[in-house]
């Protein structure tokens, strides 16, 4: 049994949103911790839209981005990314190692730590969030060791987009903006969470929701 991410209702959103909220809010102390500067993230919003639109929201299929993929398995199964701009994601790097020279644009001064460090973020955040869906649902999730790439969005992306276009023409995105305080611009980032087809209804189901075919 499957759903069209099409048919979610605004009731269907309020509850994704609800849980992302409760997952950035533990996002934000960790991702605090790590570079010892105050970080908020800002309230989710949530949007199904369709997949050319997905590249546009992160700039276009041709905008330079890093990714951080993780895969979800167990009683949900699906694919989570977390996108940033390269230059961000590289000031993120700096930060946590101490590493100023650290550039993902330069392949030889790629280090493990720097990587690792963009690995850890990716951790937090989408660790945080499954863990809040896991706990709201009773469902069992696993999230996949991350992995971490820089290219074209487009690029990036379409691993995860073929897989779900098999069965939808639509996607979930669960957007949310991760402020540092010493920073008026903010770092910002997009949250994709991209479900299983089948794993929907089972989420749904688990929070005593109904839902459309």
């Amino acid at each position: 049994m499957t759903m069209e991410y099409s048919h979610l209702t605004s009731e269907h959103k309020d509850v994704l949103r609800e849980i992302g909220n409760i997952g950035a809010g533990n996002a934000a102390t960790s991702m605090s911790a790590l570079i010892n500067r105050k970080i908020e993230m800002e309230v989710p919003t949530v949007n199904i839209v369709a997949f050319d639109e997905v590249m546009e929201l992160v700039g276009g299929p041709e905008t330079p981005v890093t990714a951080i993929l993780i895969t979800i398995k167990g009683d949900v199964s699906g694919k989570v990314f977390f996108i940033l701009p390269i230059e961000e994601a590289e000031e993120i790097a700096c930060r946590i190692t101490g590493n100023t020279e650290f550039r993902l644009s330069n392949d030889d001064s790629v280090e493990t730590m720097a990587i690792s460090a963009l690995q850890e973020v990716g951790n937090i955040l989408t660790g945080s969030y499954i863990s809040a869906l896991s706990d709201f649902t009773n469902l069992a999730m696993q999230p996949s060791i991350p992995y971490l790439s820089s290219d074209m969005a487009g690029a990036v992306l379409t691993a995860g987009l073929i897989d779900l276009s098999r069965y939808s023409d639509y996607a979930i995105i669960i957007e949310t903006t991760i402020n540092d305080q010493s920073k008026t611009s903010g770092i910002h980032g997009h949250f994709l969470f991209l479900p299983d087809p089948e794993s929907f209804p089972k989420i749904f189901t688990a929070l005593g929701m109904e839902h459309n075919e």
